[in-house]
């Protein structure tokens, strides 16, 4: 499908087996430097080129490859199995400091993958408060804020104690940078599912702990669009020419089991968003079978290539009592 965004054809992919075989085409790069030149990089919402800072969203074949096995050891599956309880944990000491009625969308869903992904990372648990306003600092007047933003995620990462292996040649930016895509986009996953989650387990659904969250993310999937690719040579696909140069995204909507992504780029912290959605609903399932909505749900979409979010989430945990934990 074709469209026209910021002053230049676009195309959408639409159907799952096209998307696959687009997701898993080299001839798609990630680059940013390969957009439109007239392009606005903040208006587009795109990254600083592969040339300007490593990273595993903006590089392709073998210098992306590398990349990703410094991320390997931390989000391994022997890793984040190990790793399951202490998120059940974390999610059951948050829910825990919370009033009886509260709105979990003021606080807790930004708190808990942040207070996961700092606990992974390595950093002292003190900080969690500058990782919250670091991540909340991105969306406010950007990019007026992101020096500040990335200030805060500066100062995360000097704190990091877990062993990132970065291919030779990297810098301390290039490591400061790893971790800011960490946090940020970790939280951001998880942020925007978990209130669509606790809402879906408050529908009085008889859904299990997996199903909860394979049912979420395929009707809110946290982001509706792959990020940018553009055809670094002239491409037929379908039956439809794309000149070199022409901005791709594929419609994750259409698919939901592309939910993060497919091919290469497949996101590297998938298992653990989804097991953190697990956790949160196993604990919020066994420690507040009482809890209840006190007002309707509304939500929207800020569009582009984030997923819609809850406007709030009020609810209230216990009818009566402290919870307790079946």
């Amino acid at each position: 499908m074709q469209q026209t965004w910021y002053d230049h054809p676009v195309w959408i992919v639409t159907e799952p087996d096209l998307a696959r075989a687009v997701l898993t085409d080299s001839r798609f790069g990630k680059d940013p430097a390969l957009a439109p030149k007239r392009w606005d990089a903040r208006t587009a919402g795109l990254e600083p080129t592969a040339a300007e800072q490593m990273s595993v969203t903006t590089l392709d074949g073998e210098p992306h490859t590398r990349l990703r096995k410094a991320f390997a050891p931390l989000f391994s599956a022997k890793k984040m199995r190990a790793f399951y309880p202490r998120m059940q944990a974390i999610a059951a000491e948050l829910l825990g400091k919370l009033p009886n009625e509260v709105d979990l969308i003021d606080d807790f869903t930004t708190r808990y993958p942040l207070a996961v992904l700092c606990e992974l990372l390595g950093i002292p648990e003190h900080h969690l408060g500058t990782a919250m306003d670091a991540c909340r600092l991105m969306h406010v007047d950007y990019p007026a804020n992101v020096p500040a933003a990335m200030s805060g995620f500066a100062a995360l990462a000097a704190e990091a104690t877990a062993e990132l292996r970065l291919p030779d040649g990297s810098t301390e930016r290039d490591r400061t940078y790893q971790i800011f895509t960490i946090l940020f986009a970790g939280q951001l996953t998880t942020d925007l599912a978990a209130g669509f989650l606790v809402a879906r387990i408050l529908s009085d659904t008889n859904e299990s702990a997996d199903e909860l969250v394979r049912e979420t993310l395929r009707e809110h999937p946290p982001a509706p669009f792959t990020l940018w690719r553009f055809t670094t040579t002239d491409v037929e696909i379908a039956g439809t020419s794309l000149p070199k140069g022409s901005p791709v995204l594929v419609d994750l909507t259409r698919a939901p089991d592309l939910v993060f992504g497919y091919g290469p780029h497949f996101c590297i912290g998938a298992q653990l968003a989804q097991l953190e959605l697990k956790a949160l609903a196993e604990t919020f399932l066994a420690d507040y079978p009482d809890a209840s909505l006190t007002a309707p749900l509304t939500h929207s979409s800020p569009g582009g290539i984030m997923g819609s979010r809850l406007h709030a989430l009020p609810i209230r945990l216990a009818s009566a009592g402290p919870p307790r934990r079946s």
